[in-house]
């Protein structure tokens, strides 16, 4: 045997992913989840060893692996491991390189139980007969006598009149064309991708009502719409190269055409529709694992979308009559296994924000659906499935419309329905009746959006309905009375407060953030920022409009610092351009989040180095918030300069804000805040408001009402204490924090005071 050849072992970047486990990061769920930088050859095979480092020295060695990440289908004892990689050589049958270093962890008992989908023989129990997306033919044969005996069985006549209906005697819709001299502006994008939906929506609903109900009509319209769609030009408007969203909505029409019409279809229909499917498909699997490579750079939105938008219907229907969808689907059943989800962990959070959740849930429990009705394998066990139901439960409550993080098309509106709809589904998988309360609040307030494009463009809630009601448990809704204070997404570095969610009038909603994601993606440079509900009204918001990705509002405007509730340093924010490596620099931490009673709450974050790329001279920043009683925020920022300089202090409003001399008020139609300037280290504060969007292009928000925003200008100093008291309201209700400061000695210590005699101090060494 010839000698082993070094294994190249490449360091990592902020930006590639992870080798883990490591002791830093220890399993959170057995078995453990392996992954480590793939080799440069991109058809490279491995061998991992996971040795046991106690009890009995058990070895688990697997060879053959076609990526560099793995998840054992078998749990593993508690115990401290190591583990390592080397290269395979399937021509010799054996390893080829020398091992990896080995990384230690420890298995800690009582974790979550997911072992991955079988490796050997996963697919040997699987229907190969049509359909397999939703119903295998049993089931469909099943559905038949149902709805013919009751075409109320599961709302079949509800998903009828609303999805099915409206395509019968409808024109086809022509191939969309390209846009006029190739500019894409947001209204010509959302009507191709819309149009494309709508497509979708006329082959999936057609194919399923006609072979439910055994019409032949049906099955006409429905193959007719089929066949239109399986002749588009690969290369034109739909390509994914051209409009990935438009091209992601042809690939499902076809793939759920394909497999519920194939035994209707003559032989030379099915190779047309097979080989329009088939192309789709190989450019999506080669884009998201040659091109976008998300085992490697996990942090591609649209890439991990389409995993789940087209790789596994696609691969599904063309399993066994496609050379290479069996590798494909595994890749997507690995990953899921394995690497999902690149935007959040144990916690379940997403650090993209609650709107690009549910855009991510919405295509993820569609696949999770599928792989679990055909393959039997429940992506869902994973600890991150079992949590995330929290994170648009405590981010985005069903009553706001401008508090949460991120990009979000329903920005100034009420949660899409669609939020809803996904919290549903994890209400159904971990019974949690606080999440299907949710998602009927969401149905009652929203009640009417379903034509908005956010909604339509999108998601068909009647087909939802449909599945939803044959294949999940009903859950009883629970009153959120009972929740906790506090919710800390640790994996993403948000903050959450829930203050009387089950009441409209005393609801509060107070959320912060310091991620280690940065401003990647669809996040902003918004480390530190705040955003505050209360009282039926929005009362520290986002600012602007989602008019479009790309758009003057967005790169100037809704992306930046200056948007948020946040601070300025000399007029400068965070990094938020285009630099993508830059992006995942301008991170923050949290470094603690706790009650302490009585309803109060203590946040402390270090955003310091999301400052540092447009702020070189900054030494530290900290900003601490104290929510006193679930009712007044203290707000204190700590700001150490190697120059002098002055902080700008922002608050956005939806209106005008009444000014004072150290203190503003703004009211809206059910509530208001107050906020006073308690101490500024350097000197009073100046106090100045903003209206409008700087840099905007004005036709964009043509129509629509400007936002105002509060500016709060320290003197120049190198060091900086400002403490901020804001106290929200019922209109006819306002309340007051008292304050008074003691400086005298080696502190400031600044005491507040309600109205019913309650204390809470803020003390703050002096800088010397």
């Amino acid at each position: 045997m010839s000698a082993l050849r070094t294994l190249e072992q490449p360091a990592t970047g902020r930006l590639t992913l992870q080798p883990t486990p490591r002791p830093d990061a220890p399993p959170t769920e057995n078995p453990p989840r392996f992954a480590w930088i793939p080799d440069i050859d991109a058809g490279a095979q491995y061998s991992l060893r996971v040795r046991q480092l106690d009890g009995n020295g058990a070895e688990y060695i697997t060879d053959g692996l076609r990526h560099n990440f793995h998840t054992p289908d078998r749990s593993f004892e508690p115990g401290r491991y190591a583990w390592s990689y080397a290269l395979w050589s399937p021509t010799a049958s054996s390893v080829v390189t020398a091992w990896s270093a080995e990384r230690e962890f420890v298995l800690e008992p009582g974790l979550t139980h997911a072992p991955a989908m079988r490796h050997q023989d996963r697919y040997a129990g699987c229907e190969m007969a049509h359909p397999r997306l939703w119903l295998n033919p049993r089931e469909r044969d099943a559905m038949v006598r149902a709805v013919g005996a009751d075409r109320r069985h599961l709302g079949w006549d509800s998903f009828f009149e609303t999805a099915v209906r409206p395509w019968i005697d409808r024109e086809l819709i022509a191939e969309p064309q390209r846009y006029p001299g190739n500019k894409r502006t947001p209204a010509l994008w959302r009507k191709m991708y819309i149009d494309c939906q709508e497509l979708l929506y006329a082959v999936r609903h057609l194919a399923v009502a006609a072979k439910v109900q055994r019409d032949p009509a049906l099955l006409e319209t429905a193959r007719s719409w089929l066949l239109h769609i399986a002749g588009f030009d690969l290369n034109g408007a739909t390509a994914l190269a051209y409009n990935d969203e438009a091209a992601f909505r042809i690939a499902g029409a076809l793939a759920w055409g394909y497999d519920w019409l194939y035994d209707d279809l003559s032989e030379d229909e099915r190779r047309a529709v097979r080989e329009a499917l088939s192309a789709r498909l190989e450019d999506v699997a080669v884009h998201v694992i040659d091109h976008a490579r998300i085992h490697l750079f996990p942090y591609d939105s649209h890439a991990v979308r389409s995993v789940a938008s087209v790789m596994v219907p696609a691969c599904i229907a063309l399993l066994g009559e496609h050379p290479r969808a069996q590798e494909w689907l595994d890749f997507a059943i690995d990953y899921y296994d394995t690497l999902y989800s690149p935007w959040g962990g144990a916690d379940g959070g997403w650090a993209e924000g609650p709107h690009y959740w549910t855009t991510a849930m919405a295509y993820l429990i569609d696949a999770g659906n599928l792989l679990r009705k055909y393959a039997g394998h429940d992506i869902y066990q994973r600890v991150f499935f079992q949590k995330t139901g929290a994170f648009p439960l405590y981010t985005k409550a069903p009553d706001t419309t401008r508090c949460c993080f991120g990009d979000d098309s329903t920005l100034g509106d009420l949660p899409s329905l669609k939020v809803g709809y996904n919290i549903r589904h994890f209400a159904a998988l971990t019974g949690d009746g606080h999440l299907q309360w949710y998602f009927e609040k969401i149905c009652e307030l929203a009640k009417g959006t379903e034509g908005e494009f956010y909604n339509y463009g999108w998601w068909s809630f009647a087909f939802d309905e449909l599945q939803y009601r044959h294949d999940w448990p009903q859950v009883d809704a629970v009153e959120p009375h009972d929740l906790p204070l506090l919710r800390h997404f640790k994996d993403v570095g948000w903050v959450a407060v829930q203050r009387d969610l089950h009441d409209a009038d005393e609801h509060l909603q107070f959320v912060t953030k310091c991620s280690s994601f940065g401003s990647i993606s669809h996040s902003h440079g918004d480390q530190g920022a705040f955003l505050l509900f209360a009282h039926r009204e929005e009362l520290a918001i986002q600012s602007g409009y989602y008019i479009g990705f790309g758009t003057s509002m967005h790169r100037n405007w809704r992306r930046l610092t200056k948007s948020k509730n946040a601070i300025l340093i000399d007029g400068n924010g965070q990094y938020a351009g285009a630099d993508k490596a830059k992006q995942i620099q301008a991170v923050g931490r949290v470094l603690e989040a706790r009650e302490e009673g009585d309803g109060t709450v203590f946040i402390s974050l270090d955003p310091s180095a999301a400052y540092r790329l447009e702020v070189p001279y900054l030494r530290s920043y900290r900003r601490d918030f104290h929510l006193i009683r679930g009712r007044h925020l203290v707000v204190v920022d700590e700001v150490e300069l190697e120059q002098p300089g002055q902080i700008q202090w922002l608050m956005q409003l939806i209106g005008a804000p009444q000014i004072g001399q150290s203190s503003f008020r703004y009211e809206g139609e059910h509530g208001g805040i107050t906020g006073e300037f308690v101490f500024s280290s350097s000197g009073p504060v100046s106090l100045s408001t903003v209206e409008g969007f700087d840099d905007v292009d004005p036709a964009e928000w043509q129509g629509l009402p400007p936002h105002h925003r509060v500016i709060a200008t320290t003197r120049p100093a190198r060091s900086h204490r400002l403490v901020t008291a804001l106290t929200p309201y019922r209109i006819g209700r306002s309340e007051r924090l008292h304050h008074f400061i003691d400086d005298q000695g080696y502190s400031t210590a600044i005491y507040f005071q309600d109205a019913q005699d309650r204390s809470h101090s803020i003390i703050l060494p002096k800088q010397f």
